[in-house]
């Protein structure tokens, strides 16, 4: 099914929860409101017609400029061969949206990777926690506002350039 055909079918079904999207791309995506996620996610796993089984990836970016945290979900439904990118823009003030771990336990992993990285919290995460960096670092990484600290528990995060 094309892209433009699962927008029309999300939109009749969720309204407005359903943004704008970008269909004469490459990869072409579609918006959700971030409260909405787990619903659509829901929505398209079990509707025959689309049964997207298979999270890829899920990514987060960071746009400090337009004060939001991008969740992209690279979705891929093996029966059907067909794709669809969903994105979701969460307030970066204050990123929290739900969990889809349920419906692919893929996310799991990746929703604690955007959680340790950039912060974004995931509502019905069953271990939401830090997966690539101590339970005690200070702050999140990919932040385009993150400044990295001199040290950790006295060992210097500083380390001279080998391209010198």
């Amino acid at each position: 099914m094309e892209t433009a055909a699962i927008h029309q079918r999300l939109s009749q079904s969720f309204g407005s929860g359903i943004g704008e999207s970008r269909l004469e791309v490459k990869d072409p995506w579609i918006f959700v409101e971030p409260p909405l996620i787990a619903d659509v996610a829901r929505f398209v796993h079990d509707d025959p017609d689309l049964a997207f089984d298979s999270l890829s990836n899920l990514s987060a970016l960071d746009y400090k400029a337009e004060n939001h945290i991008q969740l992209v979900y690279h979705l891929f439904s093996y029966r059907h061969r067909h794709w669809l990118i969903l994105k979701v823009n969460a307030d970066r003030d204050n990123p929290v949206v739900p969990s889809v771990e349920s419906i692919w336990k893929a996310a799991n992993w990746h929703e604690r990777e955007a959680y340790d990285l950039l912060g974004v919290s995931f509502t019905g995460h069953p271990d939401l926690r830090r997966i690539l960096l101590p339970e005690d670092w200070i702050g999140h990484p990919l932040r385009k506002d993150y400044v990295e600290p001199v040290e950790y528990h006295g060992i210097s995060t500083r380390r001279e350039s080998l391209l010198r």
